[in-house]
């Protein structure tokens, strides 16, 4: 698991946050052997969801089918880095217009 891929919701636009153990079971079925989920950092501004991955943007696809279904896709943005890595790339949305940093 060369990579971390960390999904970025935003929590003003979340109702609360209820949805993150439902999450949480769902892309561990989705992902199967594919990411290993490592917690999350919350604060006021956001919640972060981290994983391991060997191949971070079919893990994305394999995640964004579940964030759809849960009806929270549009408060996500996503993005991976080498473990010990300081740069991202962005995977999601596709034209990410600032930089993904983590607070």
């Amino acid at each position: 698991m060369d990579y971390q891929l960390v999904i970025k919701f935003w929590r003003k636009s979340l109702d609360d946050e209820a949805f993150l153990a439902t999450l949480e079971a769902q892309l561990s079925t989705a992902l199967g052997e594919a990411a290993t989920l490592d917690g999350y950092d919350v604060s006021a501004k956001e919640i972060n969801l981290f994983m391991f991955t060997a191949e971070p943007r079919p893990t994305f696809r394999r995640a964004k089918d579940v964030l759809e279904r849960l009806g929270v896709l549009h408060s996500v943005s996503a993005a991976y880095r080498l473990v010990g890595g300081a740069q991202f790339n962005s995977v999601w949305p596709t034209r990410m217009a600032r930089k993904f940093t983590l607070p």
